[in-house]
């Protein structure tokens, strides 16, 4: 098991980061000529002086190809994601540049809701290291396209889909409500008279008018990685956790609706 799962909460003292490695790393490391360890110190040296995209875009490039290999080479955890993204109608294809997008996103946002210096590095470590953390990713990509479908649908439409949950009032309060309060602060959907009945149609049946980019930025600062994740593994273990008819919620006439 990686040494970052079973590490201390307090900050490691300087003399136990050499005992802190998983022993196959001690081993190695205390095996290296002079000339290999002064590249090692000049990597470390190099990193820690790194700025977060920085060490970002050199984690992704070194690590990503083996995470994307044990993703493709899981034909069963793959298939089970298909399935699911299909039952809410997403095409998303789990494509190489797909998921690498996807793990670079999963280092930033882990290292954005830590807020640790070496955030990103970690991160790395338990996801080279750890089945777990392997499994996390996936169901991070599962929530993330499933929140991606709730952040582009009307109001009108978030009510129709937890009405349809055996638990409305986790689903509302935990997704659809921040979303919605991401909608309005930042002026994508604005209600104004609630208590006007023809104001509030104007404005709950309105579909979100969202670009892709700004679409990600906000569902990770509306929900944490763990959040994201949680969604997903609810969906993958529990089929009839989070219920969705298609032809009711997205086809059906809102306007009618509204007024029946």
């Amino acid at each position: 098991m990686s040494a970052i799962n079973n590490s201390p909460k307090h900050p490691v003292p300087e003399h136990s980061i050499f005992e802190s490695l998983p022993p196959e790393a001690q081993q190695w490391l205390g095996g290296l000529p002079w000339v290999q360890r002064r590249y090692v110190l000049s990597l470390c040296h190099v990193i820690c002086a790194s700025s977060s995209e920085g060490q970002a875009k050199f984690l992704d490039d070194y690590t990503a190809d083996g995470v994307i290999s044990r993703i493709i080479h899981d034909q069963d955890t793959q298939q089970r994601i298909y399935y699911h993204l299909r039952r809410f109608h997403i095409q998303t294809q789990l494509t190489e540049r797909v998921l690498r997008r996807y793990i670079r996103q999963y280092y930033m946002h882990s290292a954005q809701a830590s807020q640790k210096d070496n955030a990103y590095l970690e991160t790395a470590i338990r996801l080279m290291a750890n089945d777990r953390e392997h499994n996390r990713v996936l169901t991070y990509i599962l929530g993330f396209e499933v929140l991606i479908l709730l952040f582009g649908m009307s109001w009108d439409q978030h009510e129709r889909f937890y009405c349809l949950q055996p638990n409305q009032e986790d689903i509302r309060n935990l997704y659809i409500r921040p979303i919605q309060r991401a909608h309005r602060l930042n002026g994508i959907i604005v209600p104004k008279d609630e208590n006007n009945f023809f104001a509030r149609r104007d404005y709950f049946v309105r579909i979100p008018d969202v670009k892709p980019g700004q679409m990600v930025a906000l569902i990770m600062a509306s929900f944490s990685p763990e959040r994201i994740s949680q969604l997903g593994t609810v969906v993958m273990r529990h089929q009839n956790a989070l219920q969705f008819d298609y032809a009711h919620i997205l086809q059906q006439d809102s306007e009618a609706a509204f007024f029946n």
